[in-house]
């Protein structure tokens, strides 16, 4: 495109406005550099990046804080150079901010998969991100405890720095040196504690000179009885430079290693923040995402010049491209018409560039290859010759590269020149443009080219709105109404005689009066009908908030039931709980009464009521169900080995191996076990396939034992009594287990007692690889007592 047009629309304070809404060096330039595409594709692309940031903006601001442009830092290192402290903080700071970022757009709930692959390409550099907390603190400084060497050195630096102040103290306070000081005070000259002597006392008070004041009254002596600890304290703090650059030369090593992916890391951070630049320049606005379209068609409802206030905007509707591909706009000066012009290619560089548009929602505009626009102010009639030149040099270039997928925006086509002749310029070229077929919009105050758009397929006449009896523009665009020069109604209000109104009207020809009045006729009928549209579209307006509050009524009841059959749920689940461990209790307590006599119908007895309160606690438990309505009920008499069943208590598919009666012996993956054929479904028969072979009796038992432990698993645990030690092997084993047994919910009773067990295995839940997150048990199940822990 064109760079001049990118200044006649004023394009660079779109990118300005982008610019300063950006919250990092790396979103600035990405602003700064902007330039509009033709590639409809990537277009598209760049308008579902602002759209997924005006999504996540109008829920919560992401966290962009810190981001900083390393990418010369990280040219520096790789030629070998040493970062210092504030350079390092840089790097440290925006590692903070990819992590931050990363963990933002991981744990966020809207739709946004292009920010969020965006986010999962970051690379998060965990071991030089310790390292340099490790080494520098909060505030820009190198830690105490940066290194073993740093720590021993500082810390002999302080012993001596405490043993020069102890000397120079006895002396301060020493009668026999106290009428010597100037003050009793102690300062530092050239790093070396020194004291302040009156210059007559030098010969009697020994030590080195360092300073002077400025009368030459007081002299800095360093007393000899600390030279030798100064010296000390000096060598000191160069071993600690040395140490300090040793720890920075080593880090500016590791950023070496590590620049390529910081360089990708820079270059996402800038994307997603000038993504989140766009949505804020959206917001401000208050614009909306236009509809694109290949075929040239342009409709802008109630558009708004992005450059003018909001407050004093009036907003303009265009159309192009829908049955014509010209638009004359004619009608008097500051009337507007190239405020409209410029809306319009402003609008078009803004879409292109992904931008938002501040018009109304179902907008749509084309995609151009190109923008042309030459568009002038008015000049002096001293200038007009020059201004003709410039104009015409700048058409006739235009015209020889100008294509039918480009739009053209031409203010005040042929003025500057003989009328006659100027008309006659602007309408040989109006042809050439449409024989092009190329999107134009033109200006002119030529009353000729009026009949001319009348009389020619695909150009359509326009007007800017002037109101007579106020003398002032409305500035709304009128489409198929030609502008009329309102000269004799704009005299007589300023005060011209009549007389001479009269007489001028005279000598208009009849026709052209005509044609001016049925002009005046058209746009009162225009203002008739816009009026009529408004009320209706005032009508729709109060339609749609109706329907909406009703949409938003069903949506809280439907939350409500939700949240009414969550919670009965939620209840039923714990009853059950509870009816299961008294039931266990009751179970142990008749195992332990009676004798070995029946004791096998006993135990299936036992087993059997076992098994019905599991089937209760599956059917209540919220999200730990296995699969309902899978595969038909299994006829243990046509069963062959080889056929695919469902195991329902494990939620898993198996081929059976094995038809003992009512007992099958099946293969779940790797794994073999004996399951009642009540507890299955039959899926599909066997293929011609050889069924799988046990490859060993060892292992038979051992996954069969594997199988039965992850059946029995309870879905919570009581840990009450233990150290925190002891629970957290518990805990290690118990959720592994229910991991295994396919459970996405436990529930860990720990008392509250002290709370000293709580805040161990909260911890411990913390770093916990099957762990996604944890909280407090509802009051029926133990409150604050107990600890639901959802698994991953």
């Amino acid at each position: 495109m064109e760079n001049e047009s990118f200044k006649i629309l004023e394009y660079e304070k779109i990118t300005a406005m982008l610019e300063e809404r950006a919250g990092s060096a790396l979103g600035k330039e990405k602003a700064r550099l902007l330039v509009p595409s033709s590639d409809i594709a990537e277009i598209a692309e760049w308008q579902q990046e602002t759209d997924e940031a005006v999504q996540v903006y109008a829920m919560t601001a992401p966290p962009l804080g810190g981001i900083r442009d390393i990418r010369p830092l990280l040219k520096k290192v790789g030629k070998g150079a040493v970062l210092d402290l504030a350079e390092m903080q840089e790097v440290m700071s925006t590692l903070y901010a990819m992590r931050n970022v990363k963990y933002f757009f991981r744990d966020l709930e809207a739709e946004v998969p292009m920010l969020k692959e965006w986010a999962r390409s970051l690379e998060i550099l965990g071991q030089l991100e310790r390292n340099l907390s490790n080494t520098i603190d909060e505030h820009g400084n190198m830690r105490e405890d940066a290194s073993v060497e740093l720590r021993r050195i500082r810390r002999e630096l302080k012993s001596s720095q405490v043993r020069i102040k102890d000397k120079i103290n006895s002396i301060l306070h020493d009668t026999a040196y106290q009428k010597m000081f100037q003050d009793a005070i102690v300062t530092v000259r050239d790093e070396r504690y020194v004291l302040p002597v009156k210059a007559e006392y030098r010969a009697h008070f020994p030590g080195l000179i360092h300073d002077q004041s400025a009368s030459g009254s007081t002299l800095f002596i360093e007393p000899m009885a600390v030279v030798e600890l100064n010296n000390d304290v000096k060598q000191l703090m160069l071993a600690e430079q040395q140490e300090v650059q040793r720890i920075l030369r080593q880090l500016s090593q590791e950023i070496s290693r590590d620049s390529e992916p910081l360089q990708a890391n820079c270059l996402i951070l800038g994307d997603i923040d000038f993504a989140f630049a766009k949505a804020k320049l959206a917001r401000d606005m208050e614009a909306t995402r236009p509809l694109l379209n290949e075929e040239g068609r342009t409709v802008l409802k109630n558009a708004r010049h992005p450059l003018i206030p909001r407050e004093k905007v009036v907003p303009t509707s265009i159309s192009l491209g829908d049955g014509y591909r010209m638009l004359l706009i004619t009608g008097p000066n500051t009337g507007g018409k190239t405020v409209s012009m410029k809306t319009l290619g402003l609008m078009v560089l803004m879409a292109q560039s992904g931008c938002y548009l501040p018009v109304d929602a179902d907008s749509e505009i084309a995609v151009y290859q190109n923008v042309y626009a030459d568009i002038g102010d008015e000049q002096s009639i001293e200038q007009s010759l020059s201004t003709f030149s410039a104009h015409m040099t700048h058409i006739v270039r235009v015209l020889e590269k100008v294509e039918s997928d480009d739009l053209l925006l031409l203010d005040e086509l042929g003025a500057g020149t003989d009328p006659e002749e100027g008309a006659a310029l602007a309408m040989s070229i109006l042809e050439r443009l449409l024989e092009v077929r190329a999107t134009t919009v033109a200006t002119t105050h030529y009353s000729e080219l009026k009949t001319f758009a009348y009389t020619r397929e695909g150009i359509e006449n326009a007007c800017v709105e002037f109101d007579v009896e106020t003398l002032r523009p409305t500035y709304r665009l009128l489409i198929g109404i030609p502008g009329a020069s309102n000269a004799f109604a704009i005299s007589q209000r300023l005060g011209l005689s009549e007389s001479l109104i009269l007489r001028a009207k005279q000598l208009v020809k009849a026709d052209h009066a005509q044609f001016e009045h049925v002009i005046n006729q058209l746009e009162n009928e225009k203002m008739m009908y816009e009026q009529m549209n408004a009320d209706i579209r005032e009508r729709q307006q109060r339609v749609t908030q109706l329907e909406r509050k009703l949409e938003d009524a069903k949506a809280e009841l439907s939350k409500k039931k939700g949240d009414i059959i969550r919670k009965a749920k939620e209840k039923s689940a714990a009853m059950i709980r509870q009816t299961r461990r008294e039931s266990e209790a009751v179970i142990k307590d008749l195992k332990e009464q009676f004798d070995d006599q029946g004791i096998r119908a006993r135990q299936q007895a036992i087993q059997e009521a076992r098994a019905k309160i599991n089937e209760a606690s599956d059917r209540a438990r919220p999200g730990i169900m296995a699969q309902q309505g899978v595969g038909k009920k299994i006829d243990v008499k046509k069963l062959m080995p080889g056929d695919v069943i469902y195991v329902k208590k494990l939620d898993q598919k198996g081929t059976v191996l094995e038809v003992q009666g009512k007992e099958l012996t099946v293969q779940l993956g790797g794994l073999r076990t004996k399951v009642k054929a009540s507890g299955c479904t039959f899926l599909s028969h066997a293929e011609k396939e050889k069924a799988p072979v046990a490859t060993g009796r060892k292992r038979t038992t051992q996954s069969g034992s594997f199988l039965q432990k992850t059946q029995n698993i309870g879905r919570d645990i009581d840990i009450r009594g233990m150290m925190v030690d002891e629970a957290e092997i518990v805990l290690g084993k118990f959720i592994d287990d229910a991991v295994i047994a396919g459970l996405t919910q436990v529930l860990v009773i720990h008392g509250k007692g002290t709370g000293a067990l709580r805040k161990g295995v909260h911890e411990y839940f913390k770093h916990h690889r099957n762990v996604a997150k944890f909280q407090f048990a509802d009051i029926n199940e133990g409150g604050t007592g107990a600890t639901i822990v959802d698994l991953k």
